[in-house]
């Protein structure tokens, strides 16, 4: 088996060993890299070598490696693109994931706060009453989604006059008619019925009522609502 270190000095059949030269086999020897080659390491105080710019390894009282301490929620990493000497990668606990970082790590409790606040159906009890006439009015529905694009499912009910209540997308440039699937009747006892519709990235919705006159009291409920990305 090839030695895998380099020797710092090499003696031929006649020469004589002295101090120097039985120095030099220490202080000028190398270990082989992977080409067979001598890499030098050099200590400075308790790094070894290169691997001080890569905060990576030191050397222990004890003579042995050691991993470097590193700040509190970091890890060794590149997140260079390529071939590079470890650094420093941040560990972000950021339920809402707003940094939207190409180069960073996330917790297990960051991942599934997230995944809970933006998957599936969130139930609701969110209540309110309305008016309405035959121009679009705005309902900022958020306190209730957050403010951005939401699906919401909502009961709306009771009015003082049989009343048609048609609901879009704030900013939507759509007129609906009565026959639209976002449009619910709407009549005193509770009368009314659930719709379906989605609010702008704000989390806002607009509302109309079929006849001129205003009708006053309309109480709507979000039952369930889902983030839409």
């Amino acid at each position: 088996m090839a030695s895998p270190i380099v020797k710092g000095n090499n003696f031929g059949a006649t020469d004589t060993v002295t101090n120097t030269t039985l120095n030099n086999i220490v202080d000028n020897s190398t270990f082989k890299g992977t080409d067979g080659n001598g890499v030098s390491f050099s200590v400075s105080g308790s790094d070894l070598g290169t691997c001080v710019s890569a905060g990576g390894l030191a050397v222990h009282t004890t003579g042995q490696l050691q991993l470097k301490s590193q700040a509190n929620l970091t890890v060794l990493g590149n997140t260079s693109g390529g071939a590079a000497v470890p650094t420093a990668v941040a560990i972000l606990d950021e339920d809402n994931m707003n940094s939207d970082s190409a180069t960073s790590l996330a917790t297990q409790q960051s991942i599934k706060k997230y995944v809970d606040d933006n998957s599936g159906l969130k139930a609701s009890t969110a209540t309110g009453t309305i008016d309405g006439d035959a121009s679009y009015k705005e309902l900022d529905l958020s306190s209730v989604v957050g403010s951005n694009k939401a699906m919401v499912i909502m009961e709306v009910y009771n009015c003082l006059a049989t009343r048609s209540f048609h609901f879009k997308t704030k900013g939507s440039p759509q007129n609906f008619s009565n026959v639209s699937a976002s449009t619910v009747a709407v009549g005193p006892s509770n009368v009314g019925g659930t719709i379906v519709v989605t609010t702008d990235s704000a989390g806002k919705l607009e509302y109309r009522a079929s006849a001129s006159n205003s009708s006053t009291g309309v109480t709507y409920v979000v039952q369930a609502f889902q983030v839409i990305s």
